[in-house]
């Protein structure tokens, strides 16, 4: 797979203390990465430089060809908090981040490509709300939808889901999953949530803790891409993924820099394949 978006030895320092250093990171098109760590490993700030919102001290990120050198509208941030602006409705909403992507569409145009955006994730029919009638689940809604309506090349995610309820969270990663699967999207999320991971992403980036992070491993997530929420922790390899990731943040994300593997090249981070068991060690596991 080629790299879409390319990391290339990219640091950022405040002052003397580096965050990370000579960071790389392959992402190709269509792929939905996942990155996790502890706070303070610089999780944010990688999502900020993709942004255009932070410059790395060092390196340089290329995306489809060219360097990042500003916020562009070819990459939509939904981050923890909705933002949404309060005066304006549902549809305003949505319908500002259409005409700014399309300044010189028609007002009908720029409406019904908002009003597909909201479709989307399931706000038929609540255009005409303000963000204070809606709640918390729908506010976030609106901001997937706002990121979506520009039709941007990578949709960037920081921790979208972690100030919701359970059920809510579980029923949004549902919308996005089925959204960025069916329109082959570029994604590249933040999470501390490991079950989350497993779920959503295609890779699943382990980076070690701050300051000096680094990615440790990159986990290739071999369960079916056409996973559902209700199967699985059915699927055969579900438990070994998850006491992997979760080993790795209990215990070798913190000793990392002493047990390094033998060889270990910050420019190439390895990519792990778990070994999927053979159903009779799924069912004895199960047992």
């Amino acid at each position: 797979m080629s790299e879409f978006i390319s990391i290339e030895g990219i640091a950022r320092r405040f002052g003397q203390q580096a965050v990370f250093e000579d960071l790389w990171l392959g992402i190709p098109r269509g792929n939905f990465t996942c990155m996790i760590g502890h706070s303070g490993c610089g999780k944010t700030t990688v999502l900020n430089i993709l942004a255009g919102l932070d410059r790395p001290s060092d390196g340089v990120v290329v995306v489809d060809g060219k360097g990042i050198e500003g916020p562009s509208l070819d990459r939509a941030v939904v981050f923890q908090s909705h933002a949404l602006l309060p005066w304006r409705s549902v549809l305003g909403n949505v319908a500002f981040a259409v005409s700014s992507r399309w300044p010189d569409a028609p007002r009908a145009e720029v409406e019904q490509r908002a009003r597909a955006a909201i479709a989307k994730v399931g706000l038929a029919g609540s255009e005409a709300k303000r963000p204070a009638q809606l709640s918390g689940g729908m506010k976030q809604r609106v901001g997937i939808a706002r990121a979506l309506s520009i039709e941007p090349k990578i949709l960037l995610m920081d921790e979208p889901f972690s100030a919701l309820d359970a059920l809510t969270r579980g029923t949004l990663q549902d919308e996005v999953r089925r959204i960025c699967t069916q329109t082959d999207q570029t994604v590249f999320m933040i999470t501390h949530d490991v079950d989350e991971a497993i779920y959503l992403a295609d890779r699943i980036v382990l980076m070690t803790n701050g300051p000096g992070a680094e990615i440790a491993e990159i986990v290739v997530n071999t369960l079916p891409r056409a996973r559902t929420r209700a199967d699985l922790h059915h699927q055969p390899g579900f438990y070994e993924l998850r006491n992997h990731l979760i080993d790795f943040l209990v215990t070798r994300s913190r000793n990392f820099r002493d047990h390094a593997p033998a060889g270990h090249d910050r420019r190439h981070p390895p990519e792990v394949r778990l070994a999927i068991p053979s159903p009779t060690q799924e069912n004895a596991h199960a047992s």
